[in-house]
């Protein structure tokens, strides 16, 4: 089954899962924002037509790498199977650490934290620049691990699907799947902009791997969790929701002095370079906090 028929299989429960929040929202008098569900709704359209023809670019270069596969990993099993899902949920893991500690794949990703409210709408709100940044990349170690391309695509698609639900301000702690799953409560913690949360809980569908690394961080009841970008003003403009980002990385190019403020300014760790830029103005070499208030860390929830 091809990623695309996997997210077509979705879509209807989708519209189900939608349709319910916007109905309990009215239910619990609360103001659905229907101005950032309209944003993301653009950006959903768009983003299976360019990562269409990402695909597309992305393709001979997977198969030529699983050509060099020492074996083959048989989907016909269920270990398989479990090994496919956990290869892809360990890699995943991985890109979504590093799309929030290298800018130029920040610049993708930011886009999915935009949103100022946590609703299911907001999941399918995601960048249509990933073949620019190269997140495709860092599923190759597991076509050379012997895992059909077409196979390993379909399985993100599911993991994505997976985390539809998990964009919700809705539901609360959900028990023993806390600890093993990823959850609506775990990935509120991710969206958050409090310096406790920030740049935590990258998991897709597990969180073990968060726990094994480092990473996890529990949502507190007493710090509940506020969204969208430190330092950045919010917007309805789809134009801005999706390049905002890349306009600021060419500002900061521009604004480079030499390689270190170069490098900062587009593989750097986001806030770097505002960092090195207001010191430089200011004359300082001290070891000072980031420009938004957090060491190197002012982007992102």
């Amino acid at each position: 089954m091809s990623s695309l028929h996997v997210i077509r299989y979705a879509l209807p429960l989708f519209i189900v899962l939608i349709t319910l929040e916007i109905f309990l929202y009215r239910r619990r008098g609360l103001s659905f924002p229907w101005g950032e569900a309209l944003v993301s709704l653009g950006v959903g359209f768009l983003y299976p037509i360019l990562n269409f023809l990402g695909a597309k670019l992305v393709s001979p270069w997977a198969n030529a790498a699983y050509e060099f596969r020492p074996w083959t990993v048989p989907l016909d099993s269920w270990w398989g199977i479990v090994l496919l899902f956990l290869g892809v949920e360990f890699f995943y893991y991985w890109l979504h650490r590093y799309a929030h500690e290298i800018r130029w794949m920040w610049a993708s990703h930011s886009v999915h934290h935009s949103p100022h409210t946590m609703t299911l709408s907001g999941a399918y709100r995601l960048g249509v620049t990933g073949i620019l940044s190269g997140l495709f990349i860092f599923f190759f170690p597991l076509y050379l691990l012997g895992f059909e391309p077409q196979a390993v695509a379909a399985m993100f698609s599911v993991n994505l699907i997976y985390q539809f639900w998990l964009h919700t301000d809705l539901l609360p702690k959900l028990g023993w799947f806390e600890g093993i799953l990823n959850t609506p409560s775990h990935h509120r913690v991710h969206h958050a902009t409090q310096e406790i949360y920030i740049d935590r809980n990258y998991g897709g569908v597990l969180i073990i791997f968060d726990r094994l690394f480092g990473t996890f961080q529990e949502e507190r009841q007493d710090l509940p969790c506020r969204y969208g970008l430190i330092g950045k003003q919010k917007s309805l403009n789809l134009v801005r929701v999706l390049f905002q980002e890349w306009f600021d990385i060419a500002r900061d190019v521009c604004r480079a002095r030499h390689l270190k403020e170069l490098f900062l300014a587009t593989f750097g760790r986001p806030g770097s370079f505002d960092r090195a830029y207001r010191e430089r103005l200011s004359g300082s070499t001290g070891d000072k906090r980031g420009a938004l208030g957090t060491a190197d860390k002012p982007k992102t929830a």
